[in-house]
């Protein structure tokens, strides 16, 4: 027989034990961290590797913040903090992203909690290696003076901050610094040789194949001279070819704009026979205001064969009106242009379009030889500088101190800032949705109501935070410019329907050509 008291010392044990066998299966359940699946590239195509179907994209430029949002001295980029992740991923899943496209960020920032964010909402990340700030970007002009170990040093520990995440699709390594005639004259080779570098350093140390592509402006005077250029191959140059070409294009502009008009058409005819991925990297021309969004069936049904989606730009509302979302402090509005769009993208087949089965081969690439290059003035040598003194050894063994990322439980999905719909009424009860594993985002997997798709365009004009500035939010590889830029001219028969369209795009601004101005942003 059992001493009572004994039963009475025992008791609280076994409840302690159970209740911390239950504190144990909650840790682990909370560790077990659901992860979107590794895409591959195949052929022409992004790939799901477990179903052998094309990925297209579905994504959205993501730099809230501006310039303002990039700054690394205070360990602050537009994926350091985890309640505005949250908040932005949660919309984002509403509407149907699958992608974010961040063009500034601080490698030795802790990004781990947004990273597994967009990872638990099904969204990958489309990673930028460079900055707006001397020493991290290269330069439309004189490209051999910003192409040193340095620069090599910070794009390879974004690399490093990034690798480790699931949902780390590919990096770029330039945005638009093939921007005119002018710039093609030098930088081809340099852009060619970041390629290289950044591919040879993956292959070195990264534990999977991580794409590394180009984002061009969509200037068609250099526009397929640049595609051929980042495309072609050669028995010695295979090493520096991209493997991904994308294109920021602005050419669908108000409700009239037609597929033909529009000069999307030759966009696909155009790249065809790409042997490469081909996406638009940007795309949402904003004038005439509103935005319809007419392109959408467009990207998804005529040139779906050809292309593999595109990144919407952008987000957060700037002096610039492309935004989809205003931000003041940690609330938001919702514009009309959101719901705009997630009314287009609600209309696509997205199980369809995603089921579409991979080519699994791709032409050939044309080799690199100088009649490839057709424009006068564009740079027709294939001759690549070598890699800068003291860059090898980082190649050979990586970088040190060397970031690394990891995907982290997340304990509470729901988001705590506030949220106003198009009509100013409070969105409650909005929270991420985490998607089973080797699942991503598409319209529909998160069907919380965010107002309205209204039709006026009055909200074109409200401002805010917002992405790209008059300070260069975007940044990219121009030193802290505007890095959208172009005209997006198309050649003499198709001059006529560009017209408006030119002045649609964001102004191209220089700030690479002033380092100085390219400082300021640092103070």
């Amino acid at each position: 027989m059992v001493d009572p008291q004994l039963e009475l010392i025992c008791l609280p044990l076994v409840v302690w034990q159970i209740s911390s066998a239950s504190a144990a299966l909650a840790a682990l359940a909370a560790s077990l961290v659901v992860a979107v699946p590794p895409l591959e590239i195949r052929g022409t195509d992004l790939v799901n590797p477990a179903t052998g179907s094309k990925f297209h994209l579905a994504g959205m430029a993501y730099q809230p913040g501006g310039s303002s949002g990039y700054n690394p001295q205070a360990g602050k980029d537009p994926l350091s903090t985890a309640d505005d992740c949250l908040r932005d991923a949660a919309l984002m899943q509403v509407m149907g992203v699958n992608a974010i496209r961040v063009y500034n960020l601080d490698p030795n920032a802790n990004h781990d909690e947004c990273a597994s964010i967009f990872n638990a909402a099904g969204i990958y990340m489309i990673i930028d290696v460079n900055s707006p700030l001397v020493g991290e970007s290269m330069t439309s002009f004189e490209p051999w003076t910003s192409y040193y170990a340095g620069y090599l040093n910070h794009t390879f520990a974004v690399v490093e901050a990034f690798a480790n995440y699931p949902n780390t699709l590919l990096f770029f390594s330039g945005n638009e610094v093939i921007n005119d005639l002018n710039s093609a004259k030098e930088v081809p080779p340099y852009l060619r040789a970041v390629t290289r570098d950044l591919k040879s350093y993956i292959k070195n140390n990264v534990k999977r194949k991580i794409p590394v592509g180009y984002s061009a402006a969509d200037v068609r005077d250099v526009l397929w001279d640049t595609w051929n250029y980042m495309q072609c191959g050669g028995p010695e140059d295979d090493a520096s070819r991209a493997q991904v070409f994308a294109l920021n294009s602005y050419s669908w502009c108000g409700p009239e704009a037609t597929y033909e008009s529009s000069t999307f058409s030759a966009l696909t005819d155009g790249f065809q026979k790409s042997s490469i991925p081909v996406f638009f990297s940007e795309y949402g021309c904003n004038q005439p205001a509103p935005r319809y969004w007419n392109e959408t069936m467009a990207i998804y049904s005529q040139m779906a064969t050809v292309f593999s989606g595109g990144v919407v730009y952008e987000w957060t509302q700037g002096s610039n009106n492309y935004g989809l979302v205003k931000v003041d402090g940690d609330d938001v509005s919702i514009l009309g242009d959101y719901n705009r769009l997630k009314s287009q993208w609600a209309k696509v087949d997205w199980k369809a379009v995603q089921s579409q089965k991979a080519a699994g081969n791709a032409p050939p690439p044309p080799a690199c030889q100088s009649g490839l290059i057709k424009e006068k003035g564009f740079k027709n040598s294939f001759d690549l500088p070598p890699v800068p003194p003291g860059a090898q050894e980082l190649i050979s063994h990586g970088i040190h101190p060397k970031p690394a990322g990891k995907v982290v439980p997340i304990s509470d999905y729901s988001v705590k800032a506030k949220i106003k719909d198009v009509d100013g009424k409070t969105i409650s009860g909005l929270k991420v949705q985490p998607l089973a594993d080797d699942e991503f985002n598409w319209a529909g997997k998160n069907q919380a109501q965010t107002g309205s798709a209204a039709g006026d365009g009055h909200d074109a004009n409200n401002g805010g935070q917002g992405g790209d500035d008059d300070k260069g939010a975007k940044g990219g590889d121009k030193g802290g410019s505007d890095a959208k830029g172009g005209d997006g001219n198309v050649g003499d028969k198709d001059k006529d329907k560009e017209d408006d369209a030119k002045m649609t795009r964001p102004m191209m601004a220089w700030a690479a050509a002033m380092p100085l101005a390219a400082m300021l942003l640092m103070a």
